[in-house]
């Protein structure tokens, strides 16, 4: 991944995206090493965290983490899931933060040389070609490495850079006490990130170290 020093940066983290494709390749994220690696390689202006949570709960086992990011140094963009029932009857979440993604990113591109995505979803093609109409140069962080692979074709072709996440794991990944000490629940359900069934997967006591 190539961020020239001089460059204005901003990150933008598909939340449901980027935990999908870290249980693919079965590592954690730890947020802390993960700021801490992009502001030592340009000048950070903003790192956005995306999410949908169930309001209607008694409690979030992703707010712990929410907490913790909006303490050191993110900017979170959350809104509440949508419940309803599928055709097969089956309860589901819906959460998708899109349009939350593209106004946020329309909006900054005046103010920053290189914006860095973390997520795989294709629908996000068309957003990456308009911001690099503004002159923006647009790095997409994803796997090819899973199976299917997280990244939609399209999305990486558009995009000026690629960043395979498993090479970034020695970077930004949890260490292995870490995770031991707080194990995640492995939840078969399915993961199409637009259904915030991660929810009931992520860690509820996050520690960022």
């Amino acid at each position: 991944m190539i961020i020239r020093p001089t460059e204005r940066v901003a990150l933008f983290i598909d939340g449901a995206n980027l935990y999908s494709a870290t249980k693919a390749l079965d590592f954690d994220i730890d947020y802390k090493k993960l700021r801490a690696e992009f502001t030592s390689k340009g000048t950070l202006i903003r790192a956005f965290y995306y999410t949908a949570l169930n309001e209607e709960a008694d409690y979030s086992p992703l707010r712990p983490l929410i907490d913790w990011l909006d303490y050191n140094g993110y900017t979170m963009v959350t809104k509440p899931t949508k419940e309803f029932t599928d055709s097969q009857g089956r309860r589901r979440i819906k959460g998708n933060m899109d349009i939350e993604i593209a106004v946020d990113a329309m909006e900054m591109a005046e103010h920053i040389d290189h914006m860095v995505l973390f997520s795989g979803d294709g629908d996000f093609r068309s957003l990456v070609e308009a911001v690099q109409r503004k002159g923006v140069r647009v790095t997409v962080v994803s796997t090819i490495k899973s199976h299917p692979p997280m990244i939609a074709d399209e999305l990486r072709r558009q995009a000026d850079s690629f960043v395979e996440l498993l090479t970034l794991q020695d970077a930004i990944g949890r260490n292995a006490s870490a995770r031991q000490q707080t194990p995640v629940d492995d939840d078969e359900d399915d993961d199409d990130d637009e259904y915030y069934d991660y929810e009931d997967d992520v860690d509820a006591d996050y520690d960022p170290a």
